[in-house]
């Protein structure tokens, strides 16, 4: 992990952060002034995980430096330590892309909170924009598929407002990606954020923002995802879910460009493109009255449907192989290769799930298949059951299958019997004891949470918060699991 860089001519700051974020097991470096950061800077072109600076110092401003960082490093999260008395210039330095700002003297646990924040932060970031550049955008050679590459074409330069709809997992976020990338927008930042996944009584503040003290809990001024998308696109997901009354404050946003942050009375510009997406009916929802109509035609000015998997079955060949890849480099193993019987299979199962399922399917085979040249037996339950083929248990792999390690058995799917992979775990721990090892609790359990967490990684494209949810463990645990079995590397 790239380290926490600390810049403050204060040297007891300095050391308390230090510590702090040592026992937190976040590596640091440490610099007395602005001049020191940016040579820094210039030495390793990969820069910090987040920086956290004082706002004066000799030699220069911690704004100007977030300034320069931030011309350099656009997603990198910066922290401003203020005084009091520094407090209307640390707001400011929101305009100029602060992550967040820490008043002085702080309250080292809450410091601490904000750093993980920063961090989990910056490696969405990492993954998101490791997703644009090195990933196919999307693949497809169906007609219907040929039809949006067109139309994301025909809107390259324009600024318009796009509602993409289609239904769970056919891509809609990778469609809006395009419509980012391929814009005069594309040098700016890029946020999606889900409107059905955010509590009602959060999605306010998460949308627009707050002032310090507008509720209980509100200790700082944060900058909501319309301030974050400054200069860029705002991706507003599963917009049908979206409460009523907060239909009312986007549709304002969208007619004069203005919004307030909670607890706010100044008006804040949102220089910001919106492309929403849904699975619903909108003009049903309208019809039930659970849908504002005004904000319906606002947002329906140019409209993208995404068609369904099963529409397109001619590209599940290829898309399968993309995701065989992908997986092998997640999960650090071989590519397995498929064969021409089981893709005809694979394009008969209806993938209720669409792309995303496709996507699942192949991790699992990518964990379970075992051979390295995948067979239509190999296929998951549900795929054979789907296409009215008899449903062979699996075989579980042992410690000389190609997946490193036996308890990739662990993860079997829910179609498989009760008791295969404690099967396979019972050998491999007899085959350990037998060896007159004394570590085999240790090395089974750390077998089994380096693939548990690898497969949930897999799942999840690398965000750590959304696998340590799916794994239902805590965001400081999965990092600290990751640190420990070396999973960075």
């Amino acid at each position: 992990m790239k380290p926490i860089w600390i810049a403050d001519d204060d040297q007891s700051i300095r050391f308390v952060l230090e510590k702090a974020l040592q026992r937190e097991q976040l590596p640091t470096r440490s610099f007395t002034n602005p001049r020191d950061v940016l040579a820094a800077l210039d030495e390793d072109g990969e820069g910090p995980q987040v920086l956290v600076s004082d706002i004066r110092m000799p030699g220069g401003s911690g704004l100007e430096l977030l300034e320069k960082v931030k011309a350099r490093l656009p997603g990198l999260p910066v922290i401003i330590m203020t005084a009091f008395s520094d407090l209307d210039s640390a707001v400011s330095a929101f305009q100029g892309g602060a992550f967040e700002y820490l008043p002085k003297p702080f309250d080292l646990p809450k410091a601490l909170e904000l750093i993980h924040r920063a961090v989990e932060e910056s490696q969405r970031e990492e993954v998101a924009q490791e997703t644009i550049d090195d990933a196919p955008e999307m693949l497809g050679q169906a007609p219907a598929m040929q039809d949006v590459f067109r139309a994301i074409g025909r809107l390259s330069q324009s600024n318009v407002t796009v509602l993409i709809t289609g239904e769970s997992g056919s891509g809609k976020e990778l469609v809006a990606r395009a419509l980012h990338k391929h814009s005069p927008r594309a040098g700016g930042p890029f946020v999606a954020i889900n409107t059905a996944a955010i509590p009602k009584d959060l999605l306010e503040s998460e949308l627009f923002g707050h002032e310090r003290g507008a509720f209980t809990g509100a200790q700082t001024m944060r900058r909501g995802r319309f301030e974050q998308a400054e200069g860029g696109t705002l991706f507003l997901d599963e917009i049908g879910d979206m409460p009523f009354d907060l239909q009312t404050r986007l549709l304002r946003v969208l007619s004069d460009g203005h919004f307030y942050r909670v607890g706010g009375h100044s008006a804040v510009k949102a220089n910001v493109r919106v492309i929403a997406a849904t699975h619903q009916d909108l003009e049903q929802r309208v019809e039930e009255g659970v849908f504002r109509e005004d904000l319906f035609h606002r947002l329906n000015v140019i409209r993208l449907r995404l068609p369904a998997l099963r529409e397109r079955r001619e590209d599940v060949p290829m898309l399968t192989r993309h995701f065989l890849q992908q997986s092998a480099r997640q999960l650090g193993v071989e590519p397995k290769r498929i064969s021409e019987a089981a893709l005809e299979k694979l394009g008969r199962f209806s993938f209720p799930g669409n792309v995303r399922q496709l996507e699942n399917i192949c991790h699992w085979l990518t964990v379970m298949a075992p051979a390295q040249v995948i067979e239509p037996k190999d296929l998951p339950p549900e795929v054979m059951l789907s296409v009215g083929e008899t449903v062979v248990p699996a075989t579980v792999p042992t410690a000389t299958a190609t997946l490193p390690g036996p308890v990739g058995a662990l993860l079997a799917p829910a179609g498989l019997p009760d008791g295969e992979w404690e099967t396979g775990l019972e050998a491999e721990a007899l085959a350990l004891l037998a060896s007159g090892r004394h570590d085999v609790w240790d090395e089974l359990t750390r077998r089994f949470e380096r693939k548990l967490i690898l497969t949930a990684l897999g799942t999840t494209r690398g965000r750590r918060i959304e696998a340590a949810h799916k794994l239902g463990i805590g965001r400081n645990t999965i990092t600290r699991k990751i640190q420990e079995l070396g999973l960075e590397e």
